[in-house]
């Protein structure tokens, strides 16, 4: 178990037969993003939450060419790699592993799940997209074989074009992934109600518990 870097609460990974990986945007902490699970329907569920170094999964925008933000990009993405093979090692199947993140957060998130995609019980990303000055097709393999996705973000975010994004979720479909993309006229950069709704039906299959 990678406890230094891993805050967890819910059911125990021993017990549980689903988990949902939890990541946390710049300058937030895995307490904090643990938090949103108090508005999805994930009763039962093993929580984990990683939790970056200083708060920033990697100094520079998303948007930054992929070499100017190693190796903390790298270390971010085995971080949640680790997250992911100690849910494994518990005896969780990888369909019943869930994932959801905010901000840099949602980009990582992303970004990891792409680069390893296969049958996972559901993602949800708010206001995120793949990372790179570009979209780097060659860093992602696998099938997604159906995996429900949701994706909601602001048509005007200052941080993360809508341009991104929609590119971001043609690749993922091109890949096997559901998903549903959900754009908010002048939201800011935060997480509304709504989002929490759609993301508790489409992604954990039930309403806020």
């Amino acid at each position: 178990m990678h406890t230094k870097h891993i805050v967890t609460a819910g059911r125990e990974l021993t017990s549980a037969d689903r988990a949902l990986i939890l990541v946390h945007g710049r300058g937030g902490t895995a307490e904090d993003i643990l938090t949103l699970a108090d508005s999805l329907p994930v009763k039962g569920y093993a929580l984990l939450a990683p939790q970056a170094t200083r708060n920033s999964w990697y100094p520079y925008s998303f948007l930054a060419p992929p070499a100017e933000n190693q190796p903390w990009l790298d270390s971010a993405l085995d971080l949640l790699g680790g997250a992911v093979e100690d849910v494994l090692s518990a005896g969780i199947e990888r369909n019943r592993i869930f994932f959801a993140g905010f901000s840099q957060g949602a980009c990582l998130t992303l970004e990891f799940v792409t680069r390893h995609a296969a049958r996972y019980g559901g993602v949800a990303a708010f206001t995120g997209g793949l990372i790179g000055d570009r979209i780097y097709e060659q860093h992602y393999k696998g099938d997604f074989d159906g995996t429900p996705f949701f994706i909601g973000t602001g048509d005007r975010d200052l941080h993360v074009p809508l341009e991104r994004v929609d590119n971001s979720v043609r690749l993922l479909r091109g890949m096997g992934a559901d998903v549903t993309e959900k754009v908010y006229p002048g939201r800011v950069h935060t997480i509304v109600a709504d989002e929490l709704a759609q993301a508790a039906k489409i992604v954990f299959g039930g309403t806020r518990v």
